[in-house]
């Protein structure tokens, strides 16, 4: 702290006092003032050698430029204190600005630095032992994920931190629930609104509808706790949301309140955005001349300082607007520009994606106590060795595969003696392609038919020791300890095809069954950590035209 610390200017503890007292009663009013309060008590402070307060001012100024969009900046910032905040050991403030520092570097398609940055706020809350810090956490990875196209695992962990923290919510938490989730709805619609799947296209339009009633929910809790950022970007997002429902009128008057919002409190980045959708909004009338020159002026003010998703959205309507009035030239050069920036963060993505995978299970196991080296490996085999189940509540009754019950007592034990022994270990999630059309067409009776047969064929293509569970309606859990991912492919392409090929016209004229297998491989040792990078795997496998099998 000494080397940051100097004292080659005196001032008075009194005026510390006072730009701290300013700094924090900015938050929601005058951001200038409160980010230029901050930056005077943080020189203060450190030419006083003050440093709980230099920390204190250190994290407003961060504070403000992150909400300020100033992301560049509050990076540069955040990197400077982070040392000073470790030292200081694991709080509430150090996991605040782990994720402040997350959402900035994905923001800006650096989608490597972002998810470690929430690997560490994950295993900080974890050891912290506090819920909310740790809903938190898994909101920011969420968050993350959705950045890098991945609003389906987005929104699961979202689920999971908003099941987490449970009763104990309060207005604060489930803001950002609904905020959080109202934005990977969006992101989710837009992923597939394109679609040539006819129910990827509803998909994607359930999504856009969940975004928006957690648009409603999330206003009241703004409103109550006096949180005008968050509110601010919620009503963007709802006035998004219902320019993409085809519900103009109300969609402007949405945006245009909601700008004035952001203008009063200064959010430039904020303001780009509901700008940029109010002109999409004149494209949606017929408007482009006016469009164009909306987006001329967010794009010049925004030069170099704008957010990479949003330059690609400004460079995607350019385009559309300079088509519709003809100018090939324009047109053409926007679409390159869009392009590019796709071009970049799609590389950026499958980087992040090759070396990272971050969710709450793989910080958790990172703080477990590892057993000692010198225990023996057959002691090791025998702690490992799974229990068998003692009765049938372990089993689902209409396929006669185990159930969750029988999953949370075998699968700790599967993957902790592969870890123990360093085995492979393969999970392989099933999902029943249109399972829910499939019945609203042929019954539910068909359906459980259709259940059982596969359940049969997988006790056919399996071998005794391997694990067969059934999670959901249509999706079931294969685990295969000892099996490489080759191999792990080799039996679900086997099982994909037999399926495929069944008589199913025997259940019911017209009946066709396909799946979408997702596989996961150990390492890493974690049962939700595999379970949700195979499901991701499916999701992918579906994404791709459904009937085909995909690895993670």
């Amino acid at each position: 702290m000494q080397a940051v610390l100097h004292s080659d200017e005196e001032a008075s503890g009194e005026t510390l006092t006072a730009c701290l007292e300013v700094a924090r009663a900015q938050a929601q009013a005058d951001l200038s003032l409160g980010f230029a309060a901050a930056t005077r008590a943080w020189e203060i402070a450190s030419s006083q050698g003050q440093f709980s307060e230099y920390l204190e001012a250190g994290r407003w100024r961060c504070f403000y430029l992150y909400r300020r969009g100033e992301m560049v900046e509050m990076l540069s910032a955040a990197q400077h204190l982070m040392p000073l905040f470790r030292e200081q050991g694991n709080s509430a403030s150090l996991c605040e600005l782990l994720r402040w520092m997350a959402f900035s570097a994905a923001e800006q398609g650096d989608f490597e630095s972002a998810l470690a940055h929430v690997n560490e706020t994950l295993a900080r809350a974890r050891e912290l032992a506090d819920p909310k810090l740790i809903a938190l956490a898994l909101n920011a990875v969420g968050a993350v994920l959705e950045r890098m196209g991945d609003p389906w695992q987005a929104e699961r962990l979202m689920n999971e931190a908003a099941a987490l923290v449970g009763e104990q919510a309060g207005a604060a938490e489930r803001l950002i629930a609904h905020n959080n989730l109202a934005t990977v709805g969006l992101s989710h619609f837009k992923l597939l609104r394109h679609s040539e799947s006819a129910e990827q296209r509803r998909e994607g339009q359930d999504a856009l509808s969940r975004a928006l009633q957690h648009t409603l929910a999330a206003r009241p809790h703004a409103l109550a706790i006096g949180e005008r950022f968050v509110l601010a970007i919620s009503d963007s997002n709802r006035g998004e949301i219902l320019l993409h429902l085809g519900r103009l009128e109300e969609a402007e008057a949405v945006l245009h309140e909601a700008l004035a919002d952001i203008d009063a409190h200064g959010y430039p980045a904020l303001g780009w955005r509901a700008r940029c959708s109010l002109a999409e909004l004149q494209l949606a009338r017929g408007d482009a001349a006016a469009a164009q020159q909306a987006l001329a002026t967010i794009l010049l003010e925004s030069e170099g300082r704008a957010l990479s998703e949003l330059r690609i959205r400004l460079h995607h309507a350019a385009y559309r607007a300079a088509q519709m009035q003809g100018d090939a030239t324009l047109a053409l050069w926007h679409l390159e520009q869009h392009l590019s920036l796709m071009r970049g963060r799609a590389v950026a993505q499958l980087a992040a994606q090759a070396r990272f995978f971050v969710t709450r299970v793989e910080a958790e196991r990172s703080l477990e106590e590892r057993r000692p080296a010198t225990q023996g490996l057959a002691e090791q085999r025998a702690l490992a060795e799974p229990a068998e189940p003692e009765d049938a509540s372990w089993r689902d009754p209409l396929t006669g595969l185990g159930n969750r019950l029988c999953m949370a007592a075998r699968m700790p034990a599967l993957v902790r003696a592969a870890e123990l022994t360093a085995a492979p270990l393969t999970l392989a999630l099933i999902d029943v392609d249109r399972f829910t059309a499939l019945t609203r067409q042929h019954g539910l009776d068909v359906g459980n038919q259709v259940l059982q047969v596969l359940a049969q064929m997988l006790r056919d293509n399996t071998r005794a020791r391997d694990l067969l569970l059934r999670l959901a309606d249509d999706q079931i859990l294969v685990a295969l300890p000892d099996t490489v991912a080759d191999r792990a492919v080799e039996v679900c392409e086997r099982l994909r095809m037999a399926v495929e090929q069944y008589p199913w016209a025997q259940l019911a004229e017209g009946l066709d069954v396909t799946l979408s297998i997702g596989l996961a491989n150990a390492p890493p040792y974690a049962t939700d950590l595999l379970v949700a990078r195979a499901e991701s795997a499916m999701y992918r496998a579906k994404h791709l035209g459904r009937n085909r099998v995909a690895l993670a």
